[in-house]
């Protein structure tokens, strides 16, 4: 399992990259950096140890418009990764390995 931290980097990395390649901006427009300020609060206030991935989460601690928003993010930049050939990256995030 990882660690709060590095949960936290990942979510920042996969909103960035969706920002820029969708909105085409160099820092996070409005919506993005609200999207992250609300999924960094979602993770500090996370009851379990060891977080568990959110998709396979009982608790659903987003508000569904906030948990669409988080898997078009995933969604897109997990792919982005891919076509990238950042495998390696995408290896360590999912299996913990690399």
């Amino acid at each position: 399992m990882k660690t709060k931290d590095a949960e936290a980097k990942t979510l920042t990395r996969f909103i960035e990259i969706y920002c820029r390649e969708k909105h085409h901006v160099l820092a996070l427009c409005p919506a993005c950096a609200d999207l992250l300020s609300y999924a960094g609060k979602r993770l500090k206030a996370c009851p379990y140890d060891p977080k568990p991935k959110c998709k396979n989460c009982l608790t659903h601690c987003y508000l569904p418009a906030y948990r669409d928003k988080i898997r078009a993010v995933m969604k897109f930049s997990g792919m982005y990764m891919i076509k990238r050939g950042r495998l390696d990256w995408l290896f360590h995030y999912f299996l913990g390995k690399g």
